[in-house]
């Protein structure tokens, strides 16, 4: 890698050379962003899972323009036309749209007007014109004049070199670049209905009629506008006013009023209208959606984290309910490492209404397997269903706790579901997914596709790759952070272990099944194919819980186990002892155990880790429960002060599960007293929250819901419902340190 692209990335993160370097040398060497992050912080300074990942994909960004610069080189290199200083403007392009337009007027091409004004010899007419002299352009012209060319007249030759002086203005990289920048400070998008559609385009309504400036549009009315359009009930542009344009490129091109002038000003009013506006609207088009796209995948990302990270109930004994009312609910026990035991149907809802029957059935499956907990999905009869299970008196030890089931009947229906439960239908397999999903979220979140989860904005409408490559980084991350038993995960959470990978994961898995239980840390490189580079990058972050050497079942690295044995042995005690006395490890001088590979800050994880061996990042579970008498939008009322959970935030607000099968919107405008520029200042998935009631539409299944406190009788003022009406506030001038990133990447 050249140093500048060491400066380059240093200047732009605002991090040193040397952190730079180090990362990307360890990053080339195989090593995955958890393991920099916690394992070699002594080489990066310290850097944390988010500048590396930037630092990552910032790498990745320069090096495929360095190689579409080295085709770009090759290619003019072989047309013979490189010159000096065309080599130099093209290896100081700094932007992959930069070095394209230095590369357009030399990028093999259709045959164009221009082109075949060439071809008629028009081409030395044309650089007449274009340097403006006081010359009789009519006489000029008629030297051109050629019936065996097609030139038949002293027009026909001026209209041949004004297709060629238009593809100059075209072609000029300088124009392009101010053109562009016109189109970001005063591009404006314009929306409106196809007439005719609209009773089948409502959910477009509020764009009908739109226009706004490019530069503030926020990702999710882009996205909405750009969707409409694709289901061809909207029609969108990207304008810009011809004056405007028109203004700067005579600026730049028209230096006379003489009439090669005229003829000049006439070929850059057609330069705009065929060719730079039509291509600027494209690149415009591209490159908002791609901004868009960004914004929205970073917001699904924060909201993918808080959900994987959502507090584990633990193991429990759970009976898992699948509610529903004509096919009844399905009912799975799980003992405490999540293995189904026992399955079946109880009908205590509508039409059945067997209340007797199915609650005899809870009751029995309770006592026999000793059910500590009982989770219900947030579905179709969720409500009535655990009105029906908190009716029954069962023990007050066993909690009932509603879990958002999203996603459950995709899992269901997968193959992976099937390898779990190949003799199991999908009513069953649902049903074990809630109840895993409240044992442990992280584990059985990660068998599901992250778009399936509901937690995204437009998730389907963004760059599927770009998406992908952020909710892997984020489960990743997620899965590392928490860490994982090694003898009790599934293949698929151990799929994202660092160092290991789906082929990896299975064979710990096999192995696992073959000769049982791993017994220490080292025994894991027996399993096929794990050498030394993965068990280094996997095994910190894989734990044995009833291992016979306790840093096994800590987040210590291997590595590292020789320094915590010397420093034992230097307290005259064994590592158990060293882990559970904390006096002893009071005594302990750091400094002293210092190296150049082992610094202070991977010292002082290790004395973390000793204190709290595998401990987990996640909060403690805290039960929840919906408000009694409020199951369905009928039953709530303007006013009402509700308990809810948040199950998504967007950029224009949140959604809250107050418990009657739709949620309802918080928008950003009433998440606060205070003014907010971005809903996730104040709220994140699966937080606990008290709303109130703004507005209940069922027809349309819209519930308006507020956070603001000392709110007026009846809810908000006339203006602030006029405002929360709108198709979405300014959902945040989008978190400036980020956006300026990566404003500078363009």
């Amino acid at each position: 890698m050249s140093n500048p692209h060491i400066s380059q990335i240093a200047e732009e993160l605002t991090v040193s050379p040397r952190q730079v370097q180090a990362t990307v040398k360890l990053l080339d060497e195989g090593a995955t962003v958890p393991f920099i992050s916690r394992y070699r912080k002594e080489m990066t300074g310290s850097l944390d899972e988010v500048a590396i990942a930037a630092i990552r994909d910032r790498i990745e960004q320069l090096r495929e323009l360095d190689k579409r610069r080295d085709t770009v080189l090759n290619s003019i290199r072989e047309q013979g036309k490189l010159t000096p200083g065309l080599e130099a403007s093209i290896r100081a392009a700094g932007t992959m749209a930069a070095l394209e337009d230095i590369y357009l007027p030399y990028k093999p091409k259709k045959r164009t007007r221009a082109t075949i004004a060439r071809e008629k010899g028009l081409e030395s007419l044309a650089t007449l014109l274009f340097e403006q002299e006081n010359v009789d352009i009519h006489a000029e012209a008629t030297k051109y004049m050629d019936a065996g060319k097609g030139v038949n007249t002293a027009d026909e030759a001026l209209a041949g070199a004004r297709d060629i002086i238009a593809e100059w203005v075209n072609e000029n990289a300088g124009v392009r670049a101010a053109v562009r920048q016109l189109f970001w400070d005063k591009g404006t998008y314009r929306c409106r209905v196809i007439p005719g559609k609209e009773e089948e385009a409502q959910k477009f309504k509020d764009y009908f009629e739109w226009s706004e400036p490019v530069a503030k549009a926020p990702s999710h009315r882009v996205l909405a506008m750009r969707r409409g359009e694709k289901e061809m009930f909207l029609m969108l542009d990207t304008a810009l006013e011809e004056e405007e344009a028109l203004t700067l490129l005579e600026k730049h091109f028209v230096r006379s009023t003489h009439p090669a002038g005229t003829q000049v000003k006439a070929a850059v009013k057609d330069a705009w209208r065929r060719l730079l506006k039509p291509s600027m609207e494209t690149e415009i088009r591209l490159m908002t959606k791609k901004k868009a796209d960004e914004e929205a995948i970073r917001v699904f990302a924060d909201n993918l984290r808080q959900l994987l990270l959502s507090a584990p109930l633990g193991q429990k004994n759970v009976l898992a309910v699948d509610p529903g009312f004509r096919s009844g609910c399905k009912v799975a026990v799980l003992d405490r490492q999540g293995k189904l035991l026992h399955y079946e149907a109880i009908y205590p809802n509508e039409p059945q209404k067997q209340v007797a029957a199915a609650g005899a059935t809870v009751r029995r499956l309770c006592e026999k397997y000793g059910i500590e907990a009982i989770s219900i999905g947030n579905g179709t009869a969720s409500r009535e269903t655990e009105t029906f299970i908190r009716g029954l008196g069962l023990p007050a030890g066993i909690q009932v706790v509603v879990v958002n089931e999203s996603g459950a009947s995709v899992y269901s229906a997968s193959d992976v579901a099937r390898e779990e439960f190949p003799d199991q239908d999908v009513t069953v397999r649902g049903a074990v997914s809630i109840g895993r999903r409240l044992v442990d979220p992280l584990a059985e979140l990660v068998k599901i596709d992250p778009k399936s989860i509901g937690v995204g904005q437009y998730q389907h409408d963004v760059d599927q790759t770009a998406l992908k490559g952020s909710l892997d980084d984020v489960v990743v991350s997620c899965v590392n952070a928490v860490g994982v038993e090694v003898n009790t995960a599934s293949k698929q959470l151990l799929t994202y272990v660092s160092g290991l990978g789906p082929q990896l994961a299975q064979n710990i898995v096999d192995y696992r099944n073959t000769n049982g239980p791993f017994k220490t840390r080292s025994e894991l490189k027996k399993v096929s194919r794990l050498g030394e580079k993965a068990f280094e990058q996997a095994a910190g972050f894989l734990r044995i819980r009833n291992a016979k050497n306790p840093l096994d079942r800590s987040a210590v690295h291997p590595e590292s186990y020789r320094v915590v044995e010397q420093m034992a042995a230097d307290q005259n005690c064994s590592v158990a002892d060293l882990m559970a006395n904390e006096g002893l490890r009071k005594g302990i001088s750091l400094k002293k155990y210092a190296t150049d590979t082992i610094g202070m800050p991977t010292l002082q994880d290790i004395m973390n880790e000793l204190a709290k061996p595998g401990r987990d990042p996640r909060e403690q579970f805290e039960s929840f429960s919906f408000a009694e008498g409020v199951n369905t939008m009928e039953d709530l009322r303007v006013g009402m002060k509700l308990p809810g959970i948040v199950t998504n935030v967007t950029a224009f607000g949140a959604f809250v599960d107050i418990g009657v099968h739709q949620d309802g919107l918080v928008h950003v405008s009433e998440l606060s007293n205070r003014f907010v520029s971005t809903p996730a200042e104040v709220v994140k998935v699966q937080q606990r929250v008290e709303v109130t009631v703004v507005s209940v539409d069922i027809p349309r299944k819209r519930i308006a819901l507020s956070m603001k406190t000392n709110l007026p009788a009846g809810g908000p003022s006339p203006a602030k419902k006029k405002e929360a009406g709108k198709p979405v506030a300014e959902a945040g001038d989008l978190q400036a340190k980020l956006q300026k990133l990566k404003g500078m990447f363009r």
